[in-house]
């Protein structure tokens, strides 16, 4: 049952495919549209494909999270993503689409062109301001746990993408209680419970046993009460796992989205939304008989 009768996506019934759409040249999956002159096509052609496909929410981000990558200023972070906020809006006025920022600034104009979600990869501690922006639209608002600190986040040990300094006391009850961190200051701002959805941060701070573990024991995260949205998608735990590169973590992706929907995800944040599509359904007629 849903447990938010007034929540924006009828939470419980089916899983919900977020389709990602990176406009950067250096997307840690490749995907990146930011590569020629043909962006603002690119990105609406890249909407239409995950909407056919089954997309529910497509997920609009102008800074790779790769490891490396270069932070981009709030300037060039609206130059990448507003046009193509503005044109996929145009093109497909009923998709919901979700702005993918830390920034409070890009937040409040992305909503402003066509976005209706806001989705924070540093679930509120890079800017708090951002609860504001998500509080005054009415957006709802997804907070992902991110053990990393906005302003040391190069200064962290790791190797690609596996953090391999990363210490917690008991992995599942810090999550619970950082991501509750993020909660209240959601709440601080004025976002409702029922606009909250949590991130538990697959690959964000995390060694790749730690991701395993989190995946398999996601209910203590689901336990807290929200919505939950869970991004396995090509990460670099697959890679580390299987031994293989980037292009050959299809069937990674695929069994790690099935587990996560079986442990209660309420959202798969991927790629490859033709096939996780499949694989989504195909859970859910098994898990929520």
């Amino acid at each position: 049952m849903n447990p938010f009768p007034s929540a924006p996506l009828p939470w419980g019934t089916r899983t919900f495919i977020m389709g990602i759409i990176n406009v950067t040249p250096d997307s840690f999956s490749g995907d990146g549209i930011l590569k020629g002159s043909n962006t603002v096509e690119a990105a609406v052609a890249q909407a239409a494909q995950f909407l056919q496909e089954g997309a529910d929410i497509l997920d609009i981000g102008g800074e790779s999270t790769r490891p490396g990558s270069q932070p981009v200023d709030v300037d060039e972070e609206l130059a990448r993503v507003l046009p193509v906020i503005t044109a996929i809006h145009a093109a497909f006025p009923d998709a919901l689409l979700s702005i993918d920022t830390y920034r409070a600034a890009v937040a409040q104009a992305a909503l402003d062109s066509g976005a209706r979600w806001v989705n924070d990869v540093w679930g509120l501690h890079a800017d708090p301001n951002l609860a504001d922006v998500a509080a005054k639209h009415g957006a709802p608002l997804v907070l992902m746990h991110n053990r990393l600190k906005p302003d040391s986040a190069e200064l962290q040990a790791r190797l690609g993408g596996r953090y391999v300094g990363v210490e917690y006391d008991d992995l599942l009850a810090d999550i619970q209680r950082e991501l509750l961190e993020s909660v209240a200051l959601a709440h601080g701002a004025g976002v409702p419970d029922t606009h909250i959805i949590l991130d538990p941060g697959i690959g964000f701070g995390k060694t790749v046993e730690q991701n395993l573990e989190l995946i398999d024991r996601l209910g203590a995260i689901k336990a807290l009460g929200y919505p939950l949205l869970v991004g396995p998608s090509r990460k670099s735990f697959i890679g580390y796992t299987l031994n293989l590169p980037l292009e050959e973590r299809l069937e990674g992706t695929a069994a790690a989205v099935a587990l996560c929907i079986d442990r209660g995800a309420d959202i798969i944040r991927v790629h490859d939304v033709g096939v996780m599509t499949r694989v989504a359904r195909m859970t859910d007629a098994i898990v929520r008989r």
